[in-house]
């Protein structure tokens, strides 16, 4: 069975219950979400060997935000534990006419201030046949495009097959900045 390893930042989500708009009512759902966690979950849910790699608080939610993986049989030794927020994104679902509302609130995320030191890739890497990522987790900031550099890096030297979907987010970074990440990576 292929052991496949994605890395990327797993979010809280705070959604209105139905089909309601902020705060029509006073009560929001909570669920973590995040495009590498959903692969990561998806492939465990095809009995694939999945192994999800991000940045996570030592505190009650970061443990939440694990086990919310856990659950779905999502191999979490390799999160790391350290700083202070889980980024967090607030979404509204659209309905008829009127489309959906995503408000992210993820600046100083643990992800987004993790450091390269963070990430022993060649342990990470250790059985692994693939590796995912996306272009949102590069354009959290230079630091995490050296991360993603120095995962492909190892990656590659181990001979693991690489893929990456290249979702552009234009509230992260602009497109020359984009362009010049994610061509080098």
């Amino acid at each position: 069975m292929a052991k496949i390893v994605t890395f990327g930042e797993l979010m809280l989500r705070l959604s209105p219950n139905g089909y309601y708009r902020f705060f029509q009512n006073d009560q929001l759902q909570a669920t973590f979400g995040g495009g590498e966690a959903n692969v990561a979950v998806s492939l465990a849910n095809y009995g694939m060997d999945s192994v999800y790699v991000t940045k996570l608080p030592k505190h009650a939610i970061g443990q939440a935000a694990v086990d919310s993986l856990r659950y779905f049989g999502v191999d979490t030794s390799k999160i790391v534990r350290g700083g202070d927020r889980v980024g967090i994104y607030f979404l509204e679902k659209g309905a008829s006419q009127r489309g959906s509302v995503c408000i992210y609130d993820r600046a100083h995320s643990a992800i987004q201030e993790a450091s390269r030191e963070d990430f022993d890739w060649d342990s990470i890497f250790e059985g692994a046949d693939w590796f995912h990522f996306t272009g949102i987790t590069p354009a959290l900031g230079a630091n995490v495009v050296e991360i993603c550099r120095d995962a492909c890096v190892a990656a590659k030297a181990r001979g693991v097959k690489i893929s990456c979907d290249l979702n552009y987010r234009g509230k992260l970074w602009t497109r020359a900045e984009a362009r010049e990440a994610m061509t080098d990576l």
